[in-house]
């Protein structure tokens, strides 16, 4: 027997009216009003498609109160359909479809395209529109666009609306364009805290910590009490500058007004302390936290990982991982950084397989990060492996596979891969290290006229004004070519006072060749420079004893004694079973003296002969 069909204007068993505020009587909602009160409700796409069948029904049209509630649950394709087939979109459609592409789907492409077509219809953008537009303007690098709406903001007065000047900051300022952001933010009549927070923010964001510094004294000057987003800020510069003073005086502030150390805060303040280089100060922040996440536990790896203390970072990331914190791609940045410092190739070899189940090997900083540290660990060919399946590569990509052929003694494929990065379609332009690198790599194997070539490259091609490392690599190149004068030379021309390492390097190459006459000019620097370096005395002095004057020999070692210099030991470590072992000269570790033992056998028995010479 066939059922009556129900009328057309009958809602389906799945939704339902019980859910309604039991003061509101039914009979007073119209089917529309229902309708938009469980639009309301819904959390789930199912029930919001149900909801928009019955408004097609029922000829209900509401596609102002469906797309942002589309929006909220994420659905892209939904809402892009549905905001397509609006037949005369209003500024509140567009302005929601801007935010969805914006913040929610980070589609900045269409954010453009949907504005410009938002004015070609005659719709006029608002104060809601353009912080939308300058948010994709600056994750594009678009600047012209967003210079062209910043005229249109001039032009309709919207640059006294106080979320449109905010925006417009934040934009020049990730643009680089930190002039143009200072002159909107000196043009704001009434600033208030958010104002004040962009420009500092900005400053932080783009290096320029001290200006950062700077406008935070006169945002209290002004008689504003900075809060949670301005300390964060102010910490990344304090951070950036060693600032230890100004750091400790924002975690007083933070105890004074009863601030909560949350997440954001926290990891801020241990970041600071961990570029400051206070690892105590910052693992009592981090031990006081109550609530970790991920981003706190990844700022006390990281401030670890970044001041050599390898170690600590292993047990700590042991101790995340037994917390039930996921690791993430911050966290394995710092975690490989860690092992490069100290060559623990087991774990490195761990995290790549983790990264790789995770899906993380192609992303860009991982990747980077597994180069340098098999690499560094003396696995080049998992280095090479890495480096040719990313997907995409920048500078410091290129730059940490250059550093780590030049390491390994390949100095023709490094420059080989130079030239590649030099020619290759859409690659990364070479900057100074990347210089640097390829410099090294010439320095490895002798090849004095091509580092001379690739040298004048840096200022005839790439418009690159060579730094001190550069002239330091020069005049390492010409020193263990023994070419002393020309060193010296080199660096008498240097636009900068030699550093104390490429004096070294002169002065390990005097030794060699018994030059006395450019050795004690060097020296004569050096302990200018580096007064408690044992190491400037004792070379000095074996260069004396050398050329058989005792008496200069002799000087030299009495001259460290009176100044209390005492000779640092050497340190090395060694692998074995995921346990790294740590020993220093004059340990007397039985297991290890039996592998080194071993180790000077094998030396012997290849004919090798030690010179003593250079000890």
């Amino acid at each position: 027997m066939l059922r009556p069909k129900a009328p057309s204007h009958l809602i389906p068993r799945q939704i339902t009216f019980e859910n309604l505020n039991p003061h509101t009587p039914n009979q007073f909602l119209s089917l529309s009003g229902r309708l938009i009160y469980l639009l309301k409700q819904c959390v789930f796409t199912k029930e919001l498609k149900q909801i928009h069948t019955q408004m097609l029904i029922n000829s209900i049209h509401k596609p102002n109160f469906l797309l942002p509630k589309i929006i909220d649950l994420k659905d892209f394709t939904y809402a892009y359909t549905l905001f397509s087939h609006i037949p005369e979109p209003n500024g509140y459609a567009f302005n929601v479809m801007l935010r969805g592409l914006t913040t929610t789907w980070q589609k900045y492409p269409l954010t453009l395209q949907l504005y410009y077509r938002m004015k070609s219809l005659g719709v006029m953008p608002d104060n809601f529109t353009y912080p939308f537009l300058f948010i994709a303007c600056w994750n594009l690098s678009e600047l012209n666009h967003g210079r062209a709406a910043h005229s249109s903001v001039l032009k309709t007065g919207l640059d006294g609306d106080g979320h449109v000047s905010h925006s417009l900051i934040t934009m020049y300022s990730m643009c680089g364009e930190l002039g143009y952001a200072r002159k909107v933010f000196d043009e704001i009549p009434q600033r208030d805290s958010v104002s004040w927070n962009s420009m500092i923010s900005g400053y932080t964001k783009m290096g320029r910590a001290g200006d950062a510094v700077g406008l935070f004294g006169e945002m209290r000057e002004a008689g504003f009490e900075p809060n949670e987003m301005t300390l964060v800020s102010v910490l990344g510069a304090c951070g950036d500058l060693g600032d230890l003073s100004l750091g400790r005086w924002v975690e007083d502030f933070v105890v004074e007004k009863k601030l909560q150390l949350n997440s954001y805060l926290g990891s801020a303040l241990i970041g600071m302390y961990g570029k400051c280089g206070d690892l105590c100060s910052a693992r009592r922040v981090f031990d006081s936290m109550k609530k970790k996440d991920r981003v706190t536990w990844n700022a006390m790896i990281t401030g670890y990982a970044q001041n050599g203390m390898s170690d600590e970072a292993m047990v700590l990331f042991d101790g995340m991982k037994e917390a039930g914190v996921i690791p993430d791609k911050i966290t394995l940045v710092g975690m490989l950084s860690a092992c490069a410092a100290i060559g623990a190739l087991d774990l490195g070899r761990w995290i790549d397989k983790y990264a790789s189940e995770r899906d993380f090997q192609h992303d860009i900083y991982v990747a980077t990060a597994l180069v340098d540290m098999y690499a560094k660990c003396g696995s080049l060919a998992n280095a090479l492996r890495v480096f040719e399946d990313m997907p995409q590569k920048n500078e410091v990509s290129w730059n940490a596979m250059i550093s780590a052929l030049a390491f390994h003694g390949r100095a023709h494929e490094a420059i080989s891969l130079f030239e590649r990065m030099t020619e290759e379609v859409g690659a990364a332009r070479p900057n100074d290290i990347t210089f640097v690198a390829v410099l090294s790599a010439c320095v490895h194997v002798g090849l004095v006229d091509e580092g001379r070539r690739l040298f004048n490259l840096m200022s005839s091609s790439f418009r690159l004004v060579p730094k001190v490392e550069h002239y330091s690599c020069m005049v390492d190149l010409l020193s263990r070519a023994g070419r002393v004068h020309e060193a010296w030379d080199f660096i008498k021309k240097m636009p900068e006072k030699p550093d104390e390492v490429t004096l070294g390097a002169l002065l390990g190459a005097c030794r060699k060749c018994g030059n006395i006459d450019v050795t004690e000019q060097v020296m004569q620097l050096l302990l200018e420079l580096e007064p408690s370096n044992s190491g400037n005395y004792v070379i000095s002095s074996k260069i004396y004893a050398g050329l058989k004057m005792w008496d200069d020999s002799a000087r030299m070692r009495v001259l460290m004694r009176q100044r209390g210099v005492s000779k640092t030991p050497g340190c090395s470590w060694i692998e074995t079973e995921n346990q790294l072992h740590e020993f220093h000269a004059g340990d007397n570790l039985e297991e290890i003296s039996q592998v080194l033992k071993v180790l000077y056998e094998d030396l012997k028995d290849e004919g090798y002969i030690p010179n003593i010479n250079a000890l």
